[in-house]
């Protein structure tokens, strides 16, 4: 480690690592930092990959099913995949760090972004959502309470429940990816990070937007604003897509004080069990670089 501002040329182009600031504080704060980034890559790829996956999943199983329309029309997906990425993804890319960070050991070098727990979790907010999306449209289709209904008009219905349920339940998934090692069963989940409150606020408010402006939700949604057992529908699929992602993280905590390996630290995944060989070295010339001090 060389000093930025009283170090020597000779010692700067021979070191592994240069202070702008010759404070040893600075790599600690480094490290914390590299850690957020580390994190937030990892929980913008738990919201966003499962709300994406569920979306054409969606229609899939829709068809096997054999409901007489998709869940969800082309423009709904459009939207969706729009709204949830610029507001719900958006929010965990800037989550500051979690209580506890600074405890966890390194990880491993040449661990990639997606591990044998985050490709679980992935999976498992895929199967939920789309179970929750489809689920609700085979209620609304084949359960009975609106056979007295024009086809046409159940059909809008379908598509209005199931819309709102796939985006209500990237709701839920989100406040459950914004802590990847802590319980969001705790009012910590709505603090920290107002961007979370607002975008639970934007999605909302444009989903009620959407289902109930004539002309827009009908002509341009093909569905219709729901009614009370709608919601009851979107609002236990919310809760079941949060409760079961929060109790993945639960056993997996309880692995973790186990002893399990949780975090890839040791096993590798998605990869052939060797550590890339890394060069640490500063680059030649690192005596001439034009050094920046970190604000902390």
């Amino acid at each position: 480690v060389a000093m930025g501002k009283e170090g020597t040329d000779v010692a700067r182009e021979a070191s592994e690592m240069i202070l702008a600031d010759d404070n040893f504080a600075t790599i600690v704060y480094a490290v914390k930092q590299g850690r957020v980034v580390w994190d937030n890559l990892r929980k913008v790829l738990l919201v966003n990959t499962p709300i994406n996956n569920s979306q054409g999943l969606s229609v899939l199983f829709g068809l096997l099913v054999k409901l007489p329309q998709t869940p969800i029309s082309a423009i709904q997906i459009l939207y969706s995949n729009f709204i949830c990425a610029v507001t719900l993804g958006f929010v965990c890319a800037i989550e500051p760090a979690e209580d506890g960070i600074m405890e966890l050991p390194p990880r491993r070098v040449g661990k990639r972004l997606i591990g044998r727990f985050l490709f679980l979790r992935i999976v498992l907010g895929t199967v939920l959502l789309t179970g929750c999306v489809v689920g609700s449209a085979v209620i609304v289709e084949y359960g009975g309470r609106y056979d007295d209904w024009a086809v046409e008009e159940r059909e809008k219905m379908m598509r209005g429940v199931a819309f709102n349920v796939l985006d209500f339940g990237a709701i839920s998934v989100m406040l459950s990816a914004r802590f990847a090692y802590n319980s969001s069963i705790h009012p910590r989940v709505f603090q920290g990070n107002p961007a979370a409150v607002f975008s639970i606020v934007i999605v909302a408010v444009l989903q009620v937007f959407l289902s109930y402006v004539p002309g827009l939700n009908s002509f341009v949604f093909s569905m219709r604003g729901m009614d009370g057992f709608g919601w009851g529908l979107t609002f236990a699929s919310m809760v079941i897509v949060f409760i079961a992602m929060e109790s993945e993280k639960a056993i997996r905590r309880h692995l973790k004080a186990q002893g399990a390996d949780t975090d890839d630290r040791e096993t590798p995944f998605f990869t052939d069990g060797k550590a890339p060989e890394v060069d640490m070295k500063m680059p030649k010339g690192a005596s001439k670089l034009n050094l920046q001090e970190l604000n902390h």
